[in-house]
């Protein structure tokens, strides 16, 4: 691997892009001195990380040096779950892993009983979806719908906007009136905290909607603790006393939208009288969020992807989606609303991973619904797992049921990682993947505008090796001779950036290496729907969506409740009646970090907040050790209490790893392999619980 050179003092720095999971994918800075990184930094030229990092990223080069890097090829050798393993070769790792998987596919069941596994633990278009896909698809293997974290409220979203478009993080310095909507910006979008402070100093009003006190809640002008998947109610309540009190922006409504009158109509129905029951909020605070937001300009709103992990979570985005065009907010530089920036970054990802080479009639499983493939799907049953990126066992939902299929003795299980998780411990091969460090890819963002190149700054620590050199080498010893296997990291960053779309003109594998990062050929400001244009079928915010209609939804924003509430399940709700939601901890990133020593000390240990009324209830004081539990499981951890959750509703931080937790056992033993309405995605807050106190034992 080729490294930049270094100066005349022995030291390189190394612009690079942050790989995880947030919105924010920050450019950074390595210091490289002796071949070793010695230090990191926020790119100061960059305009969003504007020089510094999140409190997790910023421990990045103990987590790279961390004395439980995986750097050697491991074989098991104890049973399943024991974690207990011995140091082979490559050639006997990859020889075993090529063996295996041809003997599957040429045996009984064929390919598909061959299953990849992976999401966001790079968020890389390199390490992430490009020699992986290729291999896979020329292999036949089944497909994975990767669902886990965004898909229902993307659809919802698309279905309003069209896009994964929204108002630029720039622009909310611009805003009067900023709308926080189950998003714990502090934690995992700090880096748009900046310019909501810079609109705060010229007067901006700051409310945060979530069911917990979070850190961003506690510094807004205003929290709002409501009931969890109830978000549509509130967004209909609103609308409809924005059009009651003829607040809507009738002007932007008649020519750029669809199915105003048809809103209206669908609205009249939620006064806020209707809403406040279910969503926990009183009706004069519900007309008077809807007030401040119609009548202050501009006013954007800051939505999340937590409050669409539920039963009607697709529903819940398209509605609050609405918002912006009813009060005609897209007009103004500072107005709008941003889920999500990624689509309108219009690269090729069909060259990076060659969707024609899938076999007709592959079949397509959900990654949510793991427990249930492993155990019961059959016709062919899956025999051989493939996990990268991942770390189902902390992260997969229903974790009895995950761990139970983990455990089949004929199932063969290889895991790609950097550290031994609580997944490695039931693999059969484990390879040593390199980190952001150690490779190249490109990242494109979920939260802002700027394609960023990822440059290696030191080589691969002992026999670590890139995902993309593990599937090329596995290719090769499959026999796959097909010149797309050859193709070298930085050939496939060539080709991903080979589109004729605009907003990539200018945009070069050279321009990037050089400045590190671009932003896309977009107007400054962007205001992408000041005068419609909305990538919809039909060029409208669409009020009125035809597509829902043939796709089996109310073409209306409309209110789906939880799965798992009184409302929809009271016999359920009586024996488990507390709703128990679990965004990441401050110091973690899912399960990413929780390995690294200093930021687990900073989270303390795994812990549940409940609400004196719940507690006083349960008999429970803060320090006590707590049972939660449903029918799907169990787990154990320190209870505190605090009014800084809405009664009714409890929060374990996630994602801690099984077995660094109390009982071996974390938040993920409770959840629901059960879909949302909309693109199969995941409803880890649809989850009903109860909490007991564990009793110390009685001195004998």
């Amino acid at each position: 691997m080729e490294l930049p050179p270094p100066d005349s003092s022995g030291i390189r720095r190394v612009v690079g892009a942050c790989p995880h999971d947030c919105p924010d994918t920050c450019s950074w800075v390595v210091t490289v001195q002796d071949g070793k990184a010695v230090d990191l930094r926020g790119n100061p030229d960059h305009p969003i990380t504007r020089g510094f990092l999140c409190t997790k990223v910023d421990r990045y080069i103990e987590r790279v040096y961390h004395p439980g890097r995986v750097l050697h090829p491991l074989r098991r050798v104890g049973a399943k779950g024991a974690g207990k393993f011995a140091r082979i070769t490559w050639d006997e790792a990859l020889d075993e892993v090529a063996s295996r998987f041809l003997a599957i596919a040429q045996g009984e069941y064929g390919p598909q009983a061959i299953l990849p596994y992976s999401y966001a633990g790079t968020m890389g278009f390199v390490q992430g979806q490009s020699m992986d896909r290729r291999f896979f698809h020329k292999l036949g293997a089944s497909l994975l719908v990767r669902t886990i974290c965004s898909t229902a409220g993307t659809k919802g979203y698309k279905y309003t906007v069209g896009a994964s478009i929204g108002t630029p993080p720039e622009a909310f310095a611009a805003a009067r009136f900023i709308l926080i909507w189950g998003s714990n910006i502090l934690t995992s979008n700090v880096h748009l905290w900046p310019f909501i402070m810079e609109a705060r100093k010229q007067g901006a009003r700051v409310v945060c909607i979530d069911p917990v006190r979070t850190r961003t809640a506690a510094q807004s002008d205003r929290w709002l603790p409501i009931r969890p998947g109830t978000d549509a109610a509130l967004a209909l309540a609103m609308m409809h006393v924005i059009f009651a009190e003829g607040l809507e922006d009738r002007d932007y409504i008649e020519h750029y939208c669809l199915g105003g009158d048809l809103l209206r109509e669908r609205v009249a129905e939620w006064a806020p009288e209707r809403a406040a029951p279910l969503t926990g909020l009183p009706a004069e605070e519900i007309a008077a969020l809807a007030r401040d937001y119609a009548t202050t300009r501009p006013a954007v709103i800051r939505v999340n992807y937590g409050l669409q992990r539920h039963a009607g979570g697709g529903m819940a985005m398209r509605t609050i989606s609405c918002l912006p065009a009813v009060v005609g907010a897209w007009r103004d530089h500072g107005g709008g609303i941003q889920l999500n920036t990624s689509g309108a970054f219009p690269l090729n990802t069909k060259a990076l991973e060659c969707p024609d080479l899938i076999p007709p009639a592959t079949r397509a499983l959900n990654m949510i619904e793991l427990g249930r493939i492993l155990n019961e799907v059959e016709d062919p049953p899956v025999m051989a797992l493939c996990i990268y990126n991942s770390n189902p066992a902390a992260v997969a939902p229903d974790q009895e049921e995950v761990v139970r299929g983990l455990k089949r003795e004929d199932l063969f299980t290889v895991v790609l990682e950097q550290f031994l998780t609580d997944t490695t411990d039931y693999a059969d091969i484990v390879l040593p993947a390199t980190t952001q460090f150690e490779h190249w890819d490109l990242n494109k963002p979920y939260g802002h505008y700027y394609l960023q190149l990822n440059q290696p700054a030191i080589a691969p620590l002992g026999e670590c090796k890139p995902n993309s050199e593990v599937f090329r080498l596995l290719a090769y010893r499959l026999g796959f001779t097909d010149a797309y296997f050859e193709d070298s990291d930085t050939d496939l960053i060539r080709q991903a950036l080979a589109s004729n779309a605009p907003a990539l003109q200018g945009i070069t594998f050279e321009r990037l290496l050089q400045e590190g990062f671009a932003r896309l050929s977009i107007p400054e400001p962007f205001i992408p729907f000041a005068e419609g244009r909305f990538p919809t079928p039909s060029g409208k915010c669409e009020f009125y969506s035809a597509q829902m209609a043939r796709d089996g939804f109310d073409p209306l924003p409309a209110f789906t409740p939880p799965r798992e509430s009184a409302e929809s399940a009271p016999g359920l709700a009586a024996r488990y009646p507390l709703a128990c939601v679990s965004p990441p901890a401050h110091y973690f990133l899912n399960s990413t970090f929780v390995n690294v020593d200093h930021l687990r000390r900073r989270v303390g240990e795994p812990e549940l907040l409940i609400h004196p009324e719940d507690a006083d209830d349960r008999g429970i004081a803060t320090g006590d050790m707590v049972r939660i539990f449903n029918d799907r499981g169990t787990f154990t951890v320190k209870a505190r209490v605090t009014e800084g959750v809405r009664p009714g509703v409890v929060m374990a931080p996630g994602v801690w790893w099984g077995k660094l937790g109390p009982d071996g056992r974390n938040i993920h033993r409770v959840t629901s392999q059960a879909v949302s309405d909309m693109a199969g995605g995941a409803t880890f807050y649809d989850c009903l619980v109860e909490v007991e106190a564990i009793l110390p034992s009685p001195l004998c």
